[in-house]
């Protein structure tokens, strides 16, 4: 038995003889892992194991019958036929006996039409590669292997459509291949190429010769600094399914298809089927991708763009990219701009703030926005951009100058310039002031108001500014919302900050650099030390750290155990004060690490010198004692030290943005953060990780103890066994049970000087409804405070049930909806059908049957029941009151043929979704299960889609079945009884002709904090083309571009 089962991982189906084995071992000695057969993947791991079976028996006949060949074969078919015959008769699928196969024992290996063919005069044999079609197989450059440009060839010739993806072209392996593309196309074989300038590797030629050929597309990115695409994937598709993909290591040049000792694997969709449907779906969405421009032979302008980007380190820096194309903003500055859109129009807010660490396009946002005021209010639109370095405002005119295509935007006013109109002015803040500007031009002269690095706001120069001006819009940027003086600068807006742009987007977008996180056990103990109202005691924490040299020797260590060479180091230390950073400062030169401390008492000229000493390989580490110390705002940082605990997720990213710059020979950011046994009112840690992950599905707990599997790319974070236990038992102390928060709620009035509300409270902690209410449904806000003895006890009927559903409003991010709730719960009225369909919905959030089944007479009554207690009343007001608060999505009405409330890109639950379309209503709830639902009355099919359909992080079986292909395209699976022919088929090809509509709803998981997760309308769509039948695979394209954070979860293959 010991000899059957060896230690380690498996994924096995637990079969008879398994089972009996395990039940054999000793519990005691041996930690047996299983898990469930995901309900979605059960379908093809239940396949792949029958076909091992079938695969091990068929080998068993054939060896047992090897003297008679025929026979053995015959009893292969014979066993075959009976599987299938077995399956059609159990599942009385009669068409199942059709696929028996004939006792010829013949594979079919061509068919074409010999009408107008020489195959009518002779027999000419149909070229077809050396390897199989039907199963995979690697190449790795081996002499007795079947050489990857002849496969090529013949891939290409016996092919309906060549896509190909690589990151260069060189003639040299183009016209290798040449004669073959050009016969194929020539025969009306469709090829699409997506390639880039990137290094400027591929020839010009190349590209032209491919563009003469007909039927054939180029697509090319000329984002020639941060190119993304590094694959290599040739793909063959066949309208017989046996199509094949080579994906590996070689680009279209000779070296790479001939020569070297290049790896690729040819992948066939007969063997790995959902490999395939991966390699279309990553295809499909790269073509549909603005950053992939099209390439036209016929287009003069194309021609000379593309010279140009291939020659571009050998022309002048000033030539402008800009002026060939228009400049596009990437999806998570288009998220930023919706934010931004949605603080003016939902919430009236004119005053806005964008933080994002430095170099991730602020000043870009900043003249999209500009540029779409100025497109809705027309000219003159006038426009104040105030920075403090003037090669800030040159940089910063010149990018609205891209933006605009308007090369005469904005005149600069700095010390060696003078502008020729006011107009449209980048100035600096000391121009401003000396020329006084303000006693020049009118308080409402500027329409649009931008200030860089607000956070220099506290100074009195910026102060006239900012109190004289009355703007229609001010838009401050900021890496940091403190300001130089340490305190908060959302006053100006409202206590409100509009939009951050997360670091992992930067990250992925090579804005930023990518990072490796090293979470180092720390010797010192901080659990007593004293806690304030913001976190340690500063004092009592610098004396903790300047008094212990172990701690120091035990940081040298870690540094020489994690960085790649000690003399290679540009770092920063950011320490707890100035006597912590003069301490860290000396220890490091005692260990013979040169080293500096600065701080904000620092000189300007010794924080310079630091600066050049850092650069030039002097000294190796600036030790920091506060953090906006500009002196030490380097690129080139290449390596962090956190030697002191954070009490701010601000601070901390700050203090990580310092580092994620840009620069020349950088490949990462290594992060050392000294983690040791925290104090209980710490709770920093959940926070810091989940801002470096990103949205993830898991708890970062989760992440802690399995691995960081979601982590920006190039990016890793690694814990040091004792500090994951420190961070793990923190994570516990502080996770939102019903005691922590009755303590929380208890001290509140001691952390905080505002009101004990709803939103105050959870604003306070950085926390969102979801943790205060659990995943159990089991605690309201009102019950809360009476057991923090703040509030008077109080009874409700079935109070328990009620609790219950009020998770279930807090997705509500419709403003029509929130607000008719709002009146609704107050007065009790509906004045039309739309407001009837809402408080419908209301009740089908409460309920789960019709008002007779519960035992009311009317939905009135049954909400009366909810509502009558002025507690419950108050608690769902403030979960609706903070809803509306958060808006960060526009939405948009509906364009269906019938009245609902339903907007365009809100939340909603299935159950809402049912009441809002009229089908759950006063009389009926029909059971629905989700997926599809074809309202005849209505005359709409409403789609239901879940994106990740298996309860595992990754399923590649399930994972390319629906997707988003870019903003507007949508693809989606039917199910598997769905072909063309069928009605249902019909209607989805026809139903602009028929008259029906298609409404889509989308949702990521099936369930995430704990409830069913809410699905987001996407609109109508109308059908563009399919492929396949039973399952069809159908194109949909939406009316309404779908929201820009919604794009990066229903795409998983953009680059």
């Amino acid at each position: 038995m010991r000899d059957m089962l060896r230690e380690g991982i498996y994924e096995e189906l637990i079969h008879q003889r398994l089972a009996n084995s395990l039940s054999e071992l000793e519990k005691e000695k041996f930690a047996i892992g299983k898990e469930p057969l995901d309900q979605e993947e059960a379908s093809k791991k239940l396949a792949a194991y029958i076909s091992y079976i079938t695969r091990k028996a068929l080998n068993d006949v054939r060896d047992t019958k090897k003297k008679k060949t025929n026979e053995s074969l015959m009893e292969q078919i014979r066993l075959c036929n009976e599987i299938i015959h077995y399956l059609s008769k159990e599942l009385g699928q009669e068409e199942l006996n059709e696929l028996q196969i004939k006792e010829e024992a013949e594979v079919l290996t061509s068919l074409y039409s010999k009408m107008n063919s020489i195959k009518s005069i002779k027999d000419d044999k149909p070229i077809r590669p050396v390897t199989p079609i039907s199963e995979s197989s690697l190449f790795t450059g081996a002499k007795n292997e079947p050489n990857m440009m002849n496969e090529l060839k013949k891939e290409i010739i016996s092919a309906d459509e060549v896509h190909m993806l690589v990151s260069f072209i060189k003639w040299s392996g183009l016209r290798v291949i040449m004669d073959e593309l050009t016969e194929f196309t020539d025969k009306g074989g469709k090829l699409k190429v997506i390639t880039t300038s990137y290094m400027e590797a591929t020839d010009y030629k190349a590209i032209y010769e491919l563009s003469q050929l007909p039927n054939t597309e180029i697509k090319v990115s000329y984002d020639v600094k941060r190119t993304r695409l590094h694959a290599k994937a040739y793909i063959f598709k066949r309208n017989t399914s046996f199509s094949t993909a080579y994906i590996g290591s070689s680009n279209l040049s000779n070296p790479a298809l001939t020569s070297g000792l290049e790896w690729n694997v040819k992948v066939t969709e007969k063997d790995s089927f959902d490999v395939m449907q991966k390699v279309y779906a990553t295809f499909k969405s790269y073509w549909n991708d603005e950053e992939f421009e099209s390439f036209h032979f016929n287009r003069k302008e194309d021609h000379e763009h593309l010279k140009t980007m291939l020659k571009r380190s050998k022309v002048e820096e000033n030539v402008s990219r800009s002026a060939l194309f228009d400049i596009k903003p990437y999806h998570y500055q288009k998220e930023v701009l919706e934010k931004l859109s949605t603080e003016r129009d939902v919430h009236g807010k004119y005053k806005n703030l964008i933080v994002a660490a430095t170099g991730v396009g602020k000043t870009v946002i900043s003249a999209f926005d500009y540029k779409r005021f100025l497109k809705e209010n027309g000219r003159p639109a006038r426009l104040l951009f105030i920075a403090h370095r003037e090669e800030i405002l040159k940089q910063s005119r010149d990018t609205f100058r891209m933006i605009l295509k308007d090369f005469n935007f904005g005149d600069l006013f700095v010390a060696s310039e003078k502008p020729e109109s006011l107009e449209h002015l980048f100035i600096s803040i000391q121009s401003l002031n000396s020329t006084r500007l303000t006693e020049k031009t009118d308080k409402d002269y500027y329409d649009f108001i931008i200030v860089d690095e607000f956070h220099h706001a506290a100074a009195k120069s910026y102060q006239k500014l900012l109190n004289y001006y009355r703007p229609k819009i001010l838009l401050g940027l900021t890496a940091t919302p403190e300001r130089m003086d340490g305190k908060s600068i959302l006053t100006y807006f409202d206590e409100r900050i509009a939009a951050e742009i997360r670091l992992t987007e930067a990250i992925d977008r090579k804005l930023l650099s990518p990072f490796q996180y090293f979470g180092i056990s720390d010797t010192v103990d901080l659990s007593n030390v004293k806690w304030r109202k913001k976190g340690y005691d500063l004092r009592e924490l610098e004396n903790v750290y300047t008094s212990d040299k172990i701690r120091v020797r035990q940081i040298v260590k870690s540094l020489y155990k994690y960085v790649t060479d000690i003399d290679e180091v540009k770092g920063l230390g950011f320490c707890v004060g100035v006597e912590h950073a003069k301490y860290m400062a000396d220890r490091f030169n005692e260990f013979g690490i040169p080293s500096i401390a600065l701080h904000g008492g620092s000189d300007r000229p010794i924080r310079e010198s630091a600066k050049q000493k850092l650069l030039g390989g002097e000294i190796r580490f600036i030790f920091v004692a506060d953090l906006y110390n500009e002196g030490v705002d380097l690129p080139d940082v290449n390596t962090v030290l956190f030697l002191r605990p954070t009490e701010s997720l601000t601070v901390f990213l700050q203090q990580l943005g310092r580092g994620l710059r840009l620069a020349e020979g950088k490949e990462c950011l290594t992060v050392l953060d000294f983690i040791g046994q925290a104090h209980k009112n710490y709770d920093v840690f959940e926070k810091k990780y989940k801002a470096l992950i990103g949205k993830v599905r898991h708890s970062v707990k989760y992440y802690v103890e399995n691995g960081f599997a979601n982590l920006p790319k190039g990016s890793f974070i690694q814990l040091e066994k004792q500090a994951k236990k420190y961070i793990l038992r923190n994570i516990h102390s502080a996770t939102y049970t019903k005691a922590n928060l009755i303590e929380k709620i208890r001290n509140f009035h001691l952390d905080s000087e505002r009101e004990l509300t709803l939103a105050n409270f959870l604003d306070h902690h950085q926390m969102s409804l979801y943790d205060l209410y659990g995943r159990s449904a089991n605690r309201s806000f009102s019950r809360l405070l009476v057991e923090a003895d703040l509030k008077e006890d109080f009874y409700i009927e079935n109070e328990e049930e009620i609790v219950k559903r009020l998770p279930y409003l807090i997705h509500l991010n419709s403003k029509k909806l929130l607000e008719f709730l709002l009146r609704y719960i107050e007065q009790r009225q509906v004045e039309n059908t739309e407001e009837e369909l809402m408080r419908n919905l209301l009740f089908y959030t409460f309920y789960r049957a019709t008002p007779e089944k519960l035992g009311f007479t009317t939905i009135e009554e049954g909400l009366d029941h909810v509502l009558n207690s002025n507690v419950i009343k108050d608690e769902i007001r403030s979960i609706l009151e903070y809803n509306y608060s958060k808006i960060e999505t526009r939405e948009w009405q509906n364009n269906l043929d019938f009245e609902t409330p339903l907007r365009v890109h809100s939340h909603y639950t299935s159950d809402q979704i049912m009441a809002a379309l009229g089908h759950y209503n006063e009389n009926q709830r029909p059971d629905f299960r989700e997926g599809i639902k074809y309202l005849k009355d209505k005359k709409v099919d409403a789609l239901f889609v879940t994106l990740n359909k298996s309860e595992k992080d990754f399923s590649p079986s399930t994972l390319y079945e629906d997707y988003a292909i870019n903003e507007r395209l949508f693809h989606w699976q039917t199910q598997n009884k769905s072909s063309s022919n069928t009605e249902v088929g019909q209607r989805y090809i026809n139903h602009r002709k028929m008259g029906t509509q298609i409404a889509l709803f989308v949702r990521e998981y099936k369930t995430q904090n704990g409830y069913p997760s809410p699905y987001v309308f996407l609109g109508t769509a109308d059908y563009v083309r399919h492929e396949g039948e039973k399952p069809m695979s159908i194109t949909w394209k939406l009316h309404h571009e779908m929201p820009s954070y919604m794009v990066q979860e229903a795409n998983k293959h953009i680059l």
